[in-house]
C-alpha cells in the first residue's frame, strides 16, 4: 500500500495513474471512492486509504454512486466478460460439462446460455462445449500414453458418458481408434 501523502496528491489531482491502486474512505459521509472521483474533494482530515474496494467495504464503508469504484481497472467488473469467460473455463477444466449441461454453467455464472456461447464464440472462438470436449480428448490421450488402463477406465476418467462416445470422439479428431494411439509396450 502507498504511503498517505502519495495517496492523498494523487486524489486531488485525480490522478487517473492511481486508478485501481488505492481507494479514498471518507470519514463524514461513509462512503469510499476512487482517486478519479469528480466530486468535490472531502477535508484531508477526514479522509483514510486502502488498497481495496473489499476492505474498504470490510471497514463499513460503501461504494460512491458517481466514480463506482467496483468498476476500477483490473477489478472483475472492469474486466468484464473476459472474467465470465475465465471463471467458465475454470470450470469446464473442473468437469463442469462432464456432468452438467451449459444452461446449468452459465446458471452458475449468472448469466443465459445464448449469452455464454455469444462470450465463448468472441473471445475463444469455440463453444463451451467444444472447449470441454478438447479437453476430455486431450485428458484421454494423456491417459492413453501414460497409463496401461483399461479404455473404459480412461473413458470414465476423462470424463466421457461412456466408452462409445470416447471411441468417435478420438477417431473424429484422431481419425483412428484410440487403440492405436496407444504407445506399444518395450
Amino acid at each position: 500500500m502507498l504511503d498517505f501523502d502519495t495517496c492523498n496528491a494523487a486524489r486531488l489531482r485525480r490522478d487517473p495513474a492511481y486508478d485501481g491502486a488505492f481507494f479514498t474512505a471518507v470519514r463524514t459521509t461513509g462512503i469510499y471512492c476512487r482517486p478519479v472521483c469528480p466530486v468535490r474533494p472531502p477535508l484531508t482530515k477526514n479522509v483514510s486509504f486502502f488498497p481495496s474496494a473489499a476492505s474498504a467495504e470490510r471497514s463499513g464503508y460503501r461504494p460512491c454512486l458517481r466514480c463506482r469504484p467496483e468498476t476500477a481497472p483490473f477489478s472483475p467488473a472492469w474486466n468484464g466478460t473476459r472474467t465470465t469467460v475465465a471463471r467458465a473455463l475454470r470450470l469446464i477444466e473442473d468437469g463442469a460439462l462432464d456432468t452438467g449441461t451449459v444452461t446449468e454453467l452459465a446458471a452458475r455464472l449468472g448469466i443465459g446460455p445464448r449469452h455464454l456461447a455469444r462470450l465463448f464464440a468472441e473471445q475463444v472462438g469455440a463453444s463451451p462445449l467444444q472447449v470441454a470436449q478438447t479437453r476430455r480428448v486431450q485428458h484421454a490421450k494423456r491417459l492413453l500414453n501414460d497409463s496401461d488402463l483399461p479404455m473404459t477406465e480412461i473413458a470414465s476418467r476423462a470424463g466421457f458418458g461412456s466408452l462409445r462416445r470416447f471411441n468417435a470422439a478420438v477417431s473424429a479428431l484422431y481419425g483412428r481408434p484410440p487403440s492405436s494411439l496407444r504407445k506399444p509396450a518395450p
